[in-house]
């Protein structure tokens, strides 16, 4: 059993309306829920093309950092779940932008099928500061 466990939500960034939250601290590590290309307001942006969807969900991680008191430095490890993988390319450049000098861990899973039929849904795993 972990010894102390904190949950938390992103201010910048609506509840979650299912049963979880953005994210969960644990025995030095943060773990951060699956980020889609939701607004501040809560609405999905999936008419949006995919690289401003990828641009919203990476800054809604941004937010969930922010909230653990963490930075992109903290980050281990980072799951992508695209769509159409043919959005690989144009994925790795904004990711490339976004995370910067640092390389944590990652995997990018084409999938069927996402919620509200995003492009992608990002999730990460982190250390504490």
């Amino acid at each position: 059993m972990p010894k102390s466990i904190l949950y938390l939500n992103a201010p910048g960034l609506i509840p979650p309306k299912g049963h979880y939250s953005h994210c969960v601290t644990a025995n030095g590590f943060v773990f951060i829920s699956g980020q889609l290309p939701v607004d501040h307001e809560g609405n999905p942006r999936v008419d949006l093309p995919f690289q401003q969807q990828a641009e919203l969900v990476l800054e809604n991680v941004t937010a969930c950092l922010d909230a653990a008191g963490i930075a992109k430095k903290h980050l281990v490890q980072v799951r992508v779940y695209i769509l159409n993988m043919d959005n690989w390319n144009s994925f790795n450049q904004v990711y490339a932008q976004w995370i910067g000098e640092y390389r944590p861990a990652r995997a990018v899973a084409g999938v069927s099928e996402l919620h509200f039929g995003a492009e992608l849904e990002i999730e990460v795993t982190a250390v504490s500061a």
